[in-house]
């Protein structure tokens, strides 16, 4: 098969598989240029990095002052297709190149897709959604394992121009319908069941309850993984995955898109009950994740990069598909669980497949460190080069434990902080570069400006601890929450007018490093997945037993951060032994499969100020056993009831 591009690839963005940061002198100089001229700066990564078929010749427009009136914008008068960075030059350039490793659930059946190969399925794809009615700009919803096809699904929609929208394959048919009524999205990807850990998960029964009553989407494409499942089936609405590409031409000519066109829609939770449709545009996008990809994990042509991420996650957008392609990596998608047949499934695929860089998350190395070292050292981890975290902070027994016994004391750890709403890394470790301290994110990334604030707005100068915010704008940084500005602005510019706040707390030490102390707000990090507190009280209210509800996150030892729910029950209810999973069962209905209150506390009643606000600090402190340092207390309308709540939580078995 010959590949054709209808935009030629210049030499200079072909194949970007090469950190460009390797010395601290080049660091400093990236920091220099980005900070006197981020225009100019990114503009010539973005040049340099990414096909355009127009290029851009401006790249920052607007500031966070003005982000209420008027959205920023890069890169605005060029026009690409990011499928053209991340497959087209690298199938005309090196067709059999490894593009996809996927480890499946069955460790003993794992597939190789190469960018030719890669190049022919997202066009077959492409030709099977425009004959379903899709065009530029309609919302495509995936939800999906992590197969091959989800990544091919994310591709497809990119390359017609259509924003699709992934939804974690444990999410609930609520939330599939609540994003689906969002984005008004008239077309759903999915497959029959999805496998972990040895069970089958059946995705398209939970899209057609997601469905019912909804009359707008118009067709379901159904991706078959198992031919032995019975899978529900509507005529005239469900097609078949491998009959809607079949028969097609491989080839179909990249959408041409706006830098500021609409990429993906990725829903997050916020401090309300109804999560964000957090955008992200396509030209800084691809250009943001692309560099940082590059750059933290020092990327090299012979790198066989392993992410063990969820699509249906940023860091699976991000660091899976987005950025790895863009760069012509080998990039693995990891179907599994890490416990799957037993703790070394990691180390057996690292071995497996020769893994130089591993990228995976503090809940998982916890648990894995839990389990013994023989589970790690089983396995040969020789060609392991960097390790990476995400999705919260490492607490510093655990980092020991990832760089003595899984890096054999030898490899770079690089503990990244980011978010949905950023795109990609902001503070993190250069792999090449950046002494690692355990447990700290360390140093900004060229083109991002931390600082701290008191809650008062002051800034904080130095050594410090405070609230984390990004003074200034960077290409991968979210432009807007799908149809509503105006809580995008509020959400993230309100609390200190002119800077990004992240939500989160952080310390900064006399060197200028940075180390993540977590959420700040009512978000819960529950080993890495980002809920609010709101959206649990509104299924457990949902109990015609329950009168109200507050949640809060505690220390968790493998999670990070566990969810403790206090409960007020209606007068004539009692607390019985199976009232817990009762109402586990409702969040775990509303919400998703992941999300679980750790520890139930029945209570009499609420700490609430006079005005009727719940005092979340004093729930905070008595659910992390800290319940004798509460401080004031004398602006609650009834401060005996604190002496209630603590008295519960000891017959709960908190101290």
């Amino acid at each position: 098969m010959s590949f054709q591009s209808p935009v030629p690839i210049p030499e200079r963005v072909q194949s970007q598989c090469e950190g460009p940061i390797q010395t601290l002198s080049d660091y400093t100089e990236a920091v220099r240029l980005a900070k006197e001229d981020p225009s100019g700066f990114w503009l010539a990564e973005t040049r340099r990095s990414i096909v355009w078929k127009t290029e851009p010749s401006v790249g920052l427009e607007g500031s966070f002052h003005s982000v209420a009136d008027t959205p920023l914008s890069w890169f605005k008068d060029g026009t690409l297709n990011v499928t053209e960075s991340c497959i087209d030059r690298h199938a005309l350039e090196t067709p059999d190149r490894v593009a996809f490793i996927w480890e499946s659930d069955d460790p003993n059946d794992c597939q190789s897709w190469t960018y030719g190969t890669l190049l022919e399925e997202v066009c077959k794809a492409s030709h099977a959604l425009t004959n379903m009615g899709v065009t530029k700009g309609d919302r495509v919803i995936i939800y999906m394992g992590m197969v091959p096809h989800a990544a091919v699904a994310m591709l497809a929609c990119a390359r017609v121009g259509a924003i699709h929208s992934v939804v974690f394959g444990g999410f609930s048919s609520e939330a599939i319908r609540s994003r689906i009524e969002d984005c008004d999205a008239k077309w759903v990807i999915t497959q029959d069941v999805s496998l972990r850990g040895g069970r089958q998960i059946p995705l398209k029964a939970t899209v057609d309850e997601a469905l019912k009553n909804i009359s707008s989407v118009e067709h379901v494409l159904v991706y078959q993984r198992s031919s032995q499942w019975e899978t529900p089936w509507q005529e005239g609405r469900d097609l078949w995955w491998h009959e809607a590409t079949s028969g097609v031409s491989s080839q179909f000519p990249a959408v041409e898109c706006g830098a500021e066109d609409p990429l993906f829609i990725l829903y997050t939770s916020g401090s309300t009950g109804k999560p964000k449709g957090v955008v992200h545009t396509c030209g800084g996008y691809i250009t943001y994740t692309s560099y940082t990809h590059r750059t933290v994990f020092d990327l090299r042509e012979s790198d066989i990069y392993a992410c063990v991420a969820d699509v249906g996650w940023i860091t699976g957008h991000s660091y899976i598909v987005y950025g790895p392609l863009a760069n012509g990596a080998t990039t693995l998608l990891f179907e599994s669980l890490p416990t799957y047949p037993d703790a070394g499934r990691y180390w057996d695929l690292v071995e497996r497949h020769g893994v130089t860089v591993f990228y995976t998350a503090p809940t998982a190395i916890r648990a894995l460190a839990a389990a013994g070292d023989s589970f790690v050292t089983a396995y040969d981890r020789s060609s392991l080069r960097v390790l990476g975290t995400v999705g919260e902070p490492i607490n510093p027994e655990a980092w020991e434990w990832y760089f003595d016994v899984v890096g054999n004391g030898r490899c770079t750890i690089v503990d990244t902080w980011w978010q949905t709403e950023t795109g990609g890394i902001c503070i993190s470790p250069i792999a090449p570069v950046t002494p690692p301290i355990p447990g700290v994110a360390t140093t900004p990334l060229p083109g991002i400006h931390p600082g701290l604030m008191t809650e008062e707005g002051q800034e904080l100068e130095g050594e410090g601890n405070g609230l984390l915010v990004l003074k200034t704008p960077w290409p991968g940084q979210a432009r807007t929450v799908w149809g509503d500005h105006e809580r995008f602005v509020s959400t993230y510019f309100s609390m200190f007018p002119g800077f990004y706040f992240t939500g989160d707390g952080a310390t900064q030490d006399k060197e200028g490093r940075y180390q993540i102390t977590g959420r700040v707000d009512d978000v819960l990090n529950v080993s890495g997945h980002r809920m609010g507190t709101a959206e649990f009280e509104s299924q457990l209210v949902a109990h015609e037993g329950v009168a109200e509800a507050a949640v809060v996150g505690f220390p968790h030892p493998i999670k990070g951060e566990g969810v403790c729910a206090y409960v007020v029950l209606q007068g004539n209810t009692q607390w019985t032994q199976d009232s817990p999973t009762e109402l586990n069962g409702l969040c775990r209905k509303g919400i998703g499969a992941h999300a679980k209150v750790d520890q139930f506390i029945p209570v009499p009643g609420l700490p609430k100020t006079r005005s009727g606000k719940v005092m979340r600090r004093i729930l905070r402190k008595i659910a992390a056993s800290q319940g004798d340092q509460l401080g004031d207390i004398s602006t609650l309308a009834d401060p005996a009831v604190v002496d209630a709540i603590r008295q519960a939580a000891k017959q709960q078995g908190i101290a």
